[in-house]
């Protein structure tokens, strides 16, 4: 490599690093918040498209008992889910309260003192 060429690919990561910008462990806190963000918003969607389903089949269903079993057990399962979501979301909620730990953040201590 002759002394005249730059490498860029250094360059930028010296850059990077005086920035604070490059990935490090830290920088799964921020991964990890989004794929549960990411889960939950996907829990929620299912939820509304079930509760709709559900809807549906029942206005649909014309009094035939075999579809109104079905939009029953639809609208069950979408309720059953709804009441575990929320029962795991207060149990965090009570656990963090009564412990005084924040176990909604997820947080990777410095090995720097």
């Amino acid at each position: 490599m002759s002394p005249f060429v730059r490498p860029v690919f250094a360059e930028t990561l010296r850059y990077l690093e005086d920035n604070g910008q490059v990935a490090t462990v830290k920088s799964l806190e921020t991964l990890f918040a989004n794929v549960i963000r990411a889960v939950v918003a996907f829990v929620w969607v299912v939820l509304f498209i079930m509760l709709i389903v559900s809807g549906f089949t029942f206005l649909l269903s014309g009094g035939d008992a075999k579809r109104l079993e079905k939009a029953r057990g639809t609208l069950t399962s979408a309720l059953a889910g709804l009441v575990i979501v929320v029962a795991a979301y207060i149990i965090i909620l009570f656990i963090s309260k009564f412990t005084g730990i924040d176990i909604t953040k997820f947080v990777i201590p410095d090995s720097n003192p």
